[in-house]
């Protein structure tokens, strides 16, 4: 279970809001946000109600201000949580026993997953570096959850991938297919 506090004001100031569900609507609740403190879980928060507009991505802590989360301004109008299932396996002879956290996908140059095919397990500054395309049209995310950023360095826009297949860049909500960077949302 998520727990998550907006605030009106910076530095945790103002009125605010706690959540602990998905909401549709936050309007009703406050009329700007510009901090918020993540006590637990992962949330995805929307500048627009009904989950539409920028998305931010948040794991627990506290971000004393809209620039700390990436926003583009104060609005934020909806948010839903996550619970991050990573699948786990064990293997008592390659891991001593423990549970390693299974990270995979694959990203492609066109979309319904045609043209060049590049599988990553781990983080990615930057897509061009390491897939010579800047554009993903489409993805499979066979193994945990991801983040995709507009441009390298996990900065810019956010979209939240979950397991599944994206036949289109549209489908993550993305407006197009340019894209900077990802990396893996870890447990915590």
């Amino acid at each position: 279970m998520g727990k998550v506090i907006f605030y009106e004001d910076r530095n945790f100031q103002g009125r605010n809001y706690e959540c602990s569900t998905d909401c549709a609507d936050l309007h009703s609740y406050f009329s700007r946000c510009n901090s918020i403190r993540v006590e637990n879980g992962c949330w995805v928060v929307y500048e627009k109600p009904n989950y539409m507009g920028y998305q931010y991505v948040l794991t627990k802590g506290e971000y004393p201000d809209y620039q700390r989360w990436m926003g583009f301004n104060d609005c934020i109008r909806s948010c839903r949580n996550y619970t991050l299932v990573g699948i786990t396996f064990f293997t008592s002879l390659r891991h001593g026993g423990t549970a390693v956290d299974s990270y995979r996908m694959k990203i492609y140059e066109r979309p319904e997953f045609g043209g060049q095919m590049m599988e990553f397990t781990d983080d990615c500054p930057s897509v061009y570096d390491r897939f010579r395309n800047r554009d993903i049209h489409s993805c499979h995310v066979m193994d945990g959850h991801w983040i995709f950023y507009e441009q390298p360095n996990y900065r810019g826009r956010q979209y939240f991938m979950r397991p599944g297949e994206y036949r289109k860049f549209s489908d993550w909500g993305a407006t197009c297919a340019a894209t900077g960077s990802f990396r893996r949302v870890m447990d915590f």
